[in-house]
């Protein structure tokens, strides 16, 4: 398990210069992003999600600034802001790497109506599944060679 010092170093080194971190951007989470996602079935994204529903069972760091969520596989920070007094939250995902490395698989940001709980968990949920799948390939496809 990594060392939650070391997350907290990571965190600050991600978001001191995330362009370098994401050179793709952050990505706001809209109701294109949604449909994108195969998030729009209103049933799917009406469902109570907890923590009991992610594939993934985290230890949690929650200081006045964000909440880190954290296992063998992933961190994950939640950071609420408000700009232009504007509340949205950034969500950072990163992909945990022998060592105690990191890498920043991506940033999401909520706002509006997408700015709940229940939005943010599901979303973090279907990008953490996103991430697992395309490193199951990858894995795989290091194997075939």
């Amino acid at each position: 398990m990594v060392n939650p010092i070391i997350l907290e170093e990571a965190y600050k080194e991600f978001s001191r210069d995330l362009t370098k971190w994401v050179p793709d951007g952050i990505l706001s989470v809209d109701l294109n992003l949604l449909h994108e996602l195969g998030l729009l079935n209103n049933a799917q994204l009406e469902q109570n999600v907890t923590t009991e529903n992610l594939s993934h069972y985290f230890h949690v760091i929650e200081t006045d600034d964000k909440v880190t969520l954290y296992n063998d596989q992933f961190s994950v920070w939640i950071v609420p802001k408000v700009v232009d007094e504007s509340p949205l939250t950034l969500t950072y995902i990163a992909l945990l790497l022998g060592g105690n490395k990191l890498h920043l698989e991506l940033v999401f940001s909520t706002e509006g109506v997408y700015n709940t709980p229940k939005y943010i968990l599901k979303i973090l949920q279907h990008f953490l599944t996103d991430v697992i799948d395309t490193e199951s390939i990858i894995s795989a496809m290091g194997k075939k060679k």
